[in-house]
C-alpha cells in the first residue's frame, strides 16, 4: 500500500470508529420519562435534587442549566435558579432523561399545595399532533388544554385509548398567555 492509500485507510477507519462511538451515546441516552413523588433531598452544591417516588423508588435528579421548575412562586430555569424554589417535602413531577445511570431533570412541576392548578374530568378528545387535549369537566364544559412537550411524550398509547372510553383524568396545568398548558396528567 502506498502512502496516500494508507492515510485514507487510517480516515475512513477513524471515522468509523467516531459514528460508532457517538451512536453509543445517543443510544445511552433515552427518551424522557416522568416520575410522581416527594422531594427528600436538594443538595445546591452539587445541584442534585432526591425524589422519593409514589412507588417508593428514590432518585437522585441532577438540575442542569436547561432544567425548568413549573408552579412554584415563578418560573425557574437553570441549575441554581430551578433549586430556588424547591423545597423538601415538596409534591413534583419531573421530567427526566437518562444516559446510563445518570438522571437529569428536565422539567420540575410542583404539583401539590402552592404548585400547578388542578382540573378534573374526562378526556374526550387526544390529539398527540396538535399537542392538545380536551377535558369535559363536571360542570358539562370542556376545556381544551396544550400539553408542554414533555407532557405529549410521556403520554402512551393507552392516553389516545383513554380519550376513546372518555376515561377521568387529572390535569396538572398552569395559564400562559390566555391558554391552559397542561405540564403533566394522569388517568385513573
Amino acid at each position: 500500500m502506498n502512502s496516500g492509500t494508507s492515510r485514507r485507510v487510517l480516515t475512513v477507519a477513524v471515522v468509523g470508529i467516531s459514528l460508532f462511538s457517538f451512536a453509543g451515546i445517543l443510544g445511552a441516552t433515552e427518551k424522557t420519562a416522568s416520575v410522581e413523588g416527594v422531594v427528600t433531598k436538594i443538595d445546591r452544591t452539587a445541584k442534585t435534587v432526591m425524589v422519593k417516588a409514589t412507588d417508593g423508588t428514590e432518585h437522585t435528579m441532577h438540575l442542569v442549566g436547561r432544567t425548568v421548575v413549573h408552579g412554584g412562586n415563578e418560573t425557574y430555569k437553570g441549575a441554581e435558579e430551578a433549586g430556588r424554589d424547591l423545597q423538601e417535602g415538596s409534591q413534583v413531577v419531573v421530567h427526566y432523561t437518562k444516559q446510563g445511570a445518570d438522571e437529569t431533570a428536565e422539567e420540575i412541576d410542583h404539583i401539590g399545595k402552592d404548585g400547578l392548578k388542578t382540573s378534573e374530568g374526562s378526556i374526550t378528545k387526544f390529539d398527540r399532533a396538535a399537542r392538545t387535549m380536551t377535558v369535559k369537566v363536571s360542570d358539562g364544559t370542556e376545556q381544551t388544554y396544550r400539553l408542554t412537550e414533555h407532557a405529549a411524550e410521556d403520554a402512551g398509547k393507552e392516553t389516545e385509548d383513554a380519550a376513546k372510553k372518555s376515561a377521568h383524568a387529572i390535569v396538572y396545568y398552569s395559564e400562559e398567555a390566555g391558554h391552559k398548558v397542561a405540564h403533566f396528567f394522569k388517568t385513573n
